[in-house]
């Protein structure tokens, strides 16, 4: 849903010291090159750079973090919703993300990284997921603002993501940009239902939800393109397609018109269309906010992966009686033989 960590690199992320390479190494980074000018596709067995494999790893599986761990937040309101059809619908978006995030897992483990490896990773704080995710979800509004808002930018983010130059990755985000589709229609038409048919109540109610989350939803792109060293890299492989501010800009201009369908403000006084550029000009981005959240230190961060934790260690002996059962039919036909 997310793709925002790939400009969040940590220690792991800075450029290693210079190693002599083999001319044969040398010839496949060249061809590999060349594949990637020319548009083809890389699969798992094709040969790759290192640190192409590394960037895509850390990708593709701090994306699975971001579908699984936003699954939270959301979850938390399925016994709350409004009506029937409500619940079913939030139940419905829930588990095509968590679906979302084992296409995702699928596809980073074909780079030679185990699921339990990347569940590690989280839940010793190593590996990070979107930040939009350690806000808290205060109202009934906030289903329909994730989905309007949060689900719009994912989309937004992703579909560039279909022509990934890793063709696993590719192939996951067909489908997964699909159902995303769904989530943000869905949103909007929730919060459309509110605000055409509500109490001024609840006209307040999306109001409030949406000043709450346009700035987070906003900094989901990543930090500005000055500020973000790996994306000419990310780009020059095809990983990525279009920067992060580009990515901000054209969610900006559509959302714009849509908030004026949903008869909401968004919470920005400078936002004012821009006749010269032909864009929609937009205040100042607090990304010492989105820094903070991203190192740790939002609302939500350790409740969020407290839950990720006591999920998985309250799971174990569901994952331990699966393997059980497995072993146990995999030698049942060998001592028949």
């Amino acid at each position: 849903m997310y793709t925002q960590a790939m400009d969040l690199m940590g220690k792991e992320g800075r450029a290693e010291a210079p190693v002599l390479r083999s001319a044969e190494e040398l010839a496949l980074e060249a061809r590999f090159d060349e594949r990637i000018d020319a548009g083809e596709f890389i699969e798992a067995k094709d040969w790759m750079p290192e640190h192409y494999r590394k960037t895509l790893l850390r990708q593709i599986s701090q994306h699975a973090h971001s579908e699984i761990v936003g699954m939270l937040p959301e979850g938390n309101w399925i016994t709350r919703a409004p009506t029937l059809k409500r619940k079913a619908i939030l139940l419905a978006k829930v588990q095509d993300e968590g679906g979302h995030g084992l296409y995702l897992y699928a596809a980073a483990e074909t780079l030679g990284t185990s699921r339990d490896q990347m569940f590690e990773a989280l839940h010793q704080g190593k590996a990070k997921y979107s930040s939009i995710f350690n806000y808290p979800t205060l109202s009934w509004a906030d289903m329909g603002v994730i989905g309007w808002l949060v689900d719009g930018a994912a989309i937004m983010n992703q579909v560039p993501i279909c022509r990934c130059s890793y063709a696993p990755y590719a192939r996951a985000m067909v489908r997964i940009c699909r159902e995303e589709s769904f989530h943000q229609r869905q949103g909007f038409d929730s919060l459309l239902t509110m605000m055409k048919q509500g109490t001024q109540a609840q006209k307040d109610m999306v109001q409030d939800a949406v000043n709450r989350w346009w700035w987070a939803t906003l900094m989901m792109f990543g930090p500005p393109d000055d500020q973000s060293p790996n994306t000419a890299q990310s780009m020059r492989w095809g990983i990525k397609r279009i920067s992060n501010d580009d990515l901000r800009q054209k969610f900006v201009d559509a959302t714009v018109e849509q908030a004026q369908l949903l008869g909401v403000s968004l919470p920005d006084p400078e936002l004012r269309w821009n006749e010269e550029r032909q864009h929609y000009d937009f205040g100042a981005i607090d990304w010492d906010e989105f820094w903070r959240v991203v190192n740790g230190d939002g609302p939500c961060n350790r409740e969020r992966l407290a839950a990720r934790v006591k999920a998985w260690e309250g799971g174990a002996w569901v994952r331990e009686a699966a393997l059980a059962h497995a072993a146990k039919h995999s030698e049942a036909p060998r001592k028949q033989a």
